[in-house]
């Protein structure tokens, strides 16, 4: 864009430079003056940054052992815990690639994902082992090592039980001690991360050392005002918290790249327990908290949550979902903290847009572009044309964060980059100050507690049922969730089922979060002349339903001494 209207105002540096190093490189140099400091918090156990090295280089011996070379792909199926952080840098080391896996993938989803990536390795939590275990016979994988992360028996007549691999005796059996990879920060891809993409089919973004790295520089930059504070003495201990799971791209570039390379302690959080966060807050008093809005929200509204020193932190970073304005309110005025919002997709490591730190904020707005993160609004229908400041079109985005491709997805990635560019089919625009708004999501998703669900994939699923004719899925308005999903089903003719039916038909291909709140029957659907079903058209109707809901709200933080403006509700990526 030729009018970077944002640097009118711009809080931070525009031009960074961006070490050309592996991820596991980056982190043993920002961390080579603290070995003493608290780097990962489980539950009762403290384990100090020369703790996690070992840690780290041990299990890299381990898998180098395996057989695991650069290039080969490992996947991690655990929870939040510190078994998580040994892979993902052992494999950093190694010049492995890593595998993101939701633990809670159904064995369909799971035996594609395997599959696809050829991953020669699967770290899993032993809760998860079943699902594991239904699939190992239709995947390449040679390996898998178990986590004792819940205690559960591994106990089984199939003799695959015997060939699995314990985490805990690998580490004490390996010193810490295992090569260490070249690696072309650039062209060498250190994640695979899966997403619907633009299209909803899924597919893996490749992230290179190099994003992900200019992604987490980036973050430093906009925070570097909280950084000053914090380390003004030296380095001293500082904590976040890692409540936002690993195994996504937010939880993982947020909760480990950055965090620990500040460096600060990061609190490894495997699910969420309202009284178990308080107690962490008043022990450790973590300077930053990325969170989704549904756990703002449960920390706003419980009825314990002024007893606790909340204002000990200093950034509540949210992501993974929209959160309204008035959502943003209520916390902000319940707890006494500030909100942070942003805007990203998995394709940029994830993020691009941020609300500043400090200054200026406008609520309904995702902020300013990221440091070297070039943003222009086209013209849908010729994107080769720039649309008028304030006008509506599709956001495209430059940076060194921007994906490499999607994994042996030719034909997808010449479709979303072009030139350089990311065509997100997000529709946005831009005001005369350079903050950036998105009005509408082109592409079909829906964003439940910070979870993506691509609603083609669980039409998919429902279609296959033999009394369904027809059938569409949508996100409908959720006060809690922020949306939840709503399946429309026309029956065949003659046929008769109930929603229960139907939901445990689908309970046995899908992850839970993925599954429908509502199941609407309908004797047909909105379809436009060429007898395509109409999905905005539903969608359209239930945002109707709610319109009285949805008020633009001043709100003065003089607290803060910061001008902020109210704008309508948004709907975006967030990050996730």
């Amino acid at each position: 864009m030729s009018d970077q209207l944002w640097l009118k105002n711009y809080p931070v540096r525009w031009n960074l430079k961006y070490p050309e190093i592996s991820i596991y490189r980056y982190l043993k140099e920002n961390t080579a003056k603290c070995n003493d400091l608290i780097a990962l918090v489980f539950f009762e156990k403290e384990i100090t940054f020369r703790k996690m090295h070992d840690n780290i280089d041990s299990f890299a011996a381990a898998l180098y052992d395996l057989g695991v070379r650069k290039g080969d792909r490992v996947a991690i199926m655990t929870p939040n815990c510190p078994e998580f952080v040994y892979t993902y840098y052992a494999c950093m080391k190694l010049g492995a690639i890593e595998v993101q896996i939701d633990p809670l993938y159904m064995p369909s989803e799971l035996e594609f994902v395997l599959k696809d990536s050829e991953a020669k390795v699967v770290v899993v939590a032993d809760e998860f082992i079943n699902s594991l275990q239904a699939v190992h016979d239709k995947v390449p994988t040679e390996h898998v090592i178990v986590s004792r992360f819940s205690g559960v028996e591994l106990n089984g007549d199939n003799p695959w039980f015997d060939e699995l691999l314990e985490f805990d005796e690998l580490l004490e059996k390996y010193p810490p001690d295992s090569p260490e990879a070249e690696i072309d920060p650039r062209e060498d891809v250190a994640v695979l991360q899966y997403t619907g993409g633009t299209t909803g089919t899924t597919k893996a973004a490749m992230l290179t050392h190099y994003n992900l790295i200019s992604n987490v520089v980036q973050k430093k930059e906009w925070f570097s005002d909280l950084a000053r504070e914090k380390f003004s003495n030296g380095l001293t201990q500082q904590y976040g918290v890692a409540i936002l799971p690993l195994f996504q791209i937010t939880g993982l570039n947020f909760c480990l790249n950055l965090a620990l390379t500040y460096p600060m302690g990061m609190i490894l959080l495997p699910f969420f327990d309202i009284e178990y966060i308080f107690s962490l807050i008043d022990r450790y008093r973590p300077a930053f908290f990325p969170g989704v809005p549904t756990i703002f929200s449960a920390i706003a509204d419980h009825p314990d949550a002024n007893n606790h020193n909340l204002k000990a932190v200093d950034i509540w970073r949210t992501g993974g979902a929209p959160m309204p304005v008035k959502l943003i309110e209520h916390t902000e005025r319940r707890i006494g903290v500030k909100i942070i919002e942003g805007y990203g997709l998995t394709e940029a490591s994830p993020t691009t847009h941020s609300n500043p730190f400090r200054g200026i904020r406008k609520f309904g707005s995702v902020g300013l572009p990221y440091p070297d993160t070039e943003c222009r609004i086209v013209n849908p229908e010729n994107r080769s044309e720039e649309v008028p400041v304030g006008e509506e079109g599709e956001l495209i985005i430059k940076g060194p964060q921007i994906m490499k491709g999607y994994w042996k997805n030719p034909e997808d990635t010449k479709e979303i980059l072009r030139d350089g560019w990311l065509y997100t089919r997000d529709i946005a625009r831009m005001d005369e100050s350079g903050f950036f708004y998105i009005v509408d999501r082109e592409k079909d998703i829906v964003i439940i507690g910070g979870i993506n669900v691509y609603p083609r994939e669980v039409d998919e699923v429902f279609f296959k049922h033999p009394k369904v004719s027809e059938v569409v899925s949508t996100g409908v308005p959720d006060d809690f969730y922020g949306e939840a999903l709503k399946t429309y089903v026309v029956l065949k003719e003659g046929d008769s089922a109930t929603e229960e039916e139907l939901l445990d038909y689908a309970a046995q291909k899908l992850a839970v979060y993925k599954l429908p709140r509502v199941i609407e029957f309908r004797q047909d659907l909105p379809k436009s002349n060429a007898g395509k079903i109409l999905r905005r058209v539903l969608v359209e109707s239930e945002n109707n339903k709610v319109s009285s809901d949805r008020e633009k709200i001043a709100v003065t933080l003089s607290d803060w001494g910061e001008d902020v403006m109210s704008l309508d509700d948004f709907s975006d990526d967030f990050d996730m």
